[in-house]
């Protein structure tokens, strides 16, 4: 079996593959905090069924990214791959500082790439909601990225001192009647038509009409308010991204 990790500042995913297939996904709170012996007994009783043979770790949490790999490589007895953005990304990248792209980011480029008609938009909509822009070439031009709805909510509630803490859910008008619904039409409507006005101006530029992925756990909740829907909503778009980096990489990479 193999298995795939992604890292992010909330949650780490987790994805079990058998050959080329995804077969289970986990998650796990991403704590930094937590001692890496913890992680090594969290893995083992989590993937207690499965036999990992193979394993790569992408992560955007610096503090978690070897912790997690000692964790692994201890808990199933293997060398796993920790991405770092100087290995082949199978995509080219035209940024101006390709080094501080996140791991996550050239997974969902490169699996656009190998699933998906390009140019293509990957939106993945999680702690922070990102754009991945990959041109009709198979280059990652770049992208955007603003806060997510969860980091929307919370930062209305911390940073005043009447509004409430919500949970994301359907905004059923876009004129709120009460401080509850005027947040959620202000989040999760205002953030559906940033998203789809975005995704204009982003094809304005590339000069054609791109293929639009979204990904992440608020993707089908923000769909209900867009009028351009999402081509694919594809959750596990980041997870095989990185499977597919793994197999691109393994041949030539020391595992050391």
């Amino acid at each position: 079996m193999f298995l795939a990790i992604d890292i992010g500042n909330t949650n780490i995913n987790i994805g079990i593959f058998e050959n080329d297939k995804l077969i289970q996904t986990n998650k796990l709170v991403s704590n930094i905090n937590l001692p890496e012996e913890e992680y090594v007994s969290i893995l083992k009783k989590t993937l207690q069924n499965y036999t990992i043979e193979d394993c790569i770790i992408g992560s955007v949490v610096e503090e978690l990214s070897q912790k997690i790999k000692n964790a692994c490589d201890k808990a199933f007895n293997i060398k796993s791959m920790l991405w770092c953005n100087l290995l082949n990304c199978g995509i080219k990248i035209a940024l101006e500082k390709p080094l501080e792209i996140g791991a996550d980011r050239i997974a969902n480029g490169y699996c656009a790439k190998i699933k998906y008609s390009l140019p293509a938009i990957v939106i993945d909509i999680g702690s922070a909601t990102t754009f991945d822009i990959i041109s009709k070439d198979a280059t990652f031009i770049g992208g955007l990225i603003m806060p997510g709805i969860n980091m929307q909510l919370k930062s209305l509630n911390s940073n005043t001192s009447k509004l409430p803490a919500l949970k994301a859910e359907e905004a059923e008008k876009a004129i709120g009647t009460c401080t509850k619904t005027a947040i959620l039409s202000g989040v999760i409507r205002a953030s559906a038509c940033a998203i789809e006005g975005m995704i204009k101006q982003c094809e304005t530029e590339l000069g054609e009409q791109a293929t639009i992925i979204a990904t992440g756990g608020d993707c089908s909740l923000l769909s209900k308010y867009m009028t351009r829907n999402f081509d694919y909503i594809d959750p596990d778009i980041t997870l095989y991204g990185f499977k597919y980096l793994y197999d691109l990489n393994k041949s030539c990479l020391c595992l050391e």
